[in-house]
This record gives structure tokens, C-alpha cells and sequence, in this order.
């Protein structure tokens, strides 16, 4: 497949070629096998003056052939595709284009799939039946560097555990932050407290949880219901 994006309804203010005309706005490739799925989310995305589609592809290996020639700042990408799953395409985009941020759209509200997509570096998973799908926010969000969760998320009952496993309310406090996708940094800055207590903090839980980096901290703090879902 080519590199040059394929459009099933171009607007009139995008090029063929793929580059978003004003640099400002959030470059988005639409990642689905289904045309018409993409023409729908395409027309949804269009409403905002702060979002410009600059490509579309249906399936992985020609996503992460357009992650890499486009360098979009968002991926809308669907879970099921044919040949290379959506799943390995956004961890080969991770290694490619690593400013692109994947927002995975799936039928799958079990919490398995949440925790494959945000190990494989997604930073958004919301569900295509959602009544109601706010793409935009969601697109907007994901751009700004937080993770997205689908709000059905948090009814599905193999998202329910055991509470907190013995977190202190400041490693709760820092865990959301982490969700939001902060760093240290900015947790400290949040929190009024050194970068280093932050760290000491993150240390703790991923050695109490047996954990070892944060997108398992992150898919820990939805199995177990710890985080408000965006």
C-alpha cells in the first residue's frame, strides 16, 4: 500500500498528500477496515477547528507505514484488524514515530484488552459502541499526553477488585497522576513535594505490586477500580 493517504470523502481543505496545512491544529490518521467507519469518525473529528485528518489506513502495516512518513500527534486506531492486529501495529508505531500518540478503539470492554493496549503503549481505549463517544475530547486529550478511558469502562465487572492491596492515600494520589500520564515533575509540582519523593513513591508500589513499569502500574489501577475513568 501506498505511503499517500487514502481518502473514501476528502474534504476540500485537505491535500492527498497527507501534511495537516496549519501546523497548529492536531494531525490525526484514522485506522479501521472498515471505510465507512472511518469516513463517520472522519466527519465527527471535522466538526473541531482544532483537529485535521491527514490520513487513513486499513489496515497495521500500512498504519505504521503512514506513522512513519506522516508523524501524526494522534492515531485513532481500531483493535481488530486484518493481517498485523491493532495491537502490534501501535507497539511498532511506538518504535517508529514515538510522538504519536494511539487511541484504541475497540468492541472489547474486558479489562485483558485495556491492559494488552496500554502495555503496547496506547494512551487511550474506548469502545466503539459507546452511546456516548466524545471522539473529539478523547482526541484532544490523548494529544495533550493523558490516557483515556472509556467511562463503561469502570461498570464492567472484571474491572472490580480488591481495592487499594494496602496503597497509602499518597501512592493513590500519585497513582492518578501517573494515569494522567504525568511525570515525576510534575507530580511533584501537583503535590508540593520533592521529585525524589515521587520517585521513592513509584519505587514502592511497583516493588509492592511486583511491577515493573508504569503502563502496569496504569492497567493495574483499572483492573483493581483505584482511578476515576476519564
Amino acid at each position: 500500500m501506498p505511503l499517500i493517504p487514502q481518502y473514501d470523502c476528502i474534504p476540500e481543505h485537505l491535500s492527498a498528500t497527507g501534511p495537516c496545512p496549519l501546523p497548529d491544529r492536531i494531525s490525526v490518521v484514522l485506522v479501521d477496515d472498515h471505510a465507512l467507519v472511518r469516513c463517520g469518525f472522519k466527519r465527527i473529528l471535522e466538526d473541531s477547528a482544532d483537529i485535521c485528518i491527514v490520513g487513513e489506513a486499513s489496515d497495521g502495516v500500512a498504519a505504521v507505514k503512514m506513522a512513519q512518513a506522516l508523524r501524526p500527534r494522534v492515531m485513532i486506531m481500531d483493535c481488530a484488524l486484518p493481517g498485523m492486529s491493532g495491537l502490534t501495529a501501535t507497539r511498532r508505531i511506538a518504535e517508529v514515530s514515538i510522538n504519536t500518540s494511539v487511541l484504541m478503539l475497540s468492541m472489547h470492554a474486558e479489562d485483558t484488552w485495556v491492559r494488552k493496549a496500554l502495555n503496547v503503549g496506547a494512551r487511550g481505549y474506548i469502545l466503539k459502541n459507546a452511546v456516548d463517544l466524545d471522539l473529539v475530547a478523547a482526541v484532544k486529550k490523548v494529544a495533550d499526553g493523558e490516557i483515556v478511558l472509556d467511562s463503561q469502562l469502570s461498570r464492567t465487572p472484571a474491572l472490580k477488585g480488591e481495592r487499594n492491596h494496602g496503597l497509602t492515600q499518597r501512592e493513590l494520589q500519585i497513582l492518578q497522576y501517573i494515569v494522567a500520564g504525568k511525570s515525576n515533575k510534575e507530580i511533584a509540582g501537583q503535590l508540593d513535594i520533592s521529585v525524589n519523593t515521587v520517585a521513592v513513591h513509584r519505587a514502592n508500589m511497583m516493588q509492592a505490586l511486583g511491577i515493573h513499569n508504569a503502563a502496569g502500574l496504569v492497567a493495574y489501577a483499572i483492573r483493581n477500580g483505584l482511578i476515576n475513568i476519564l
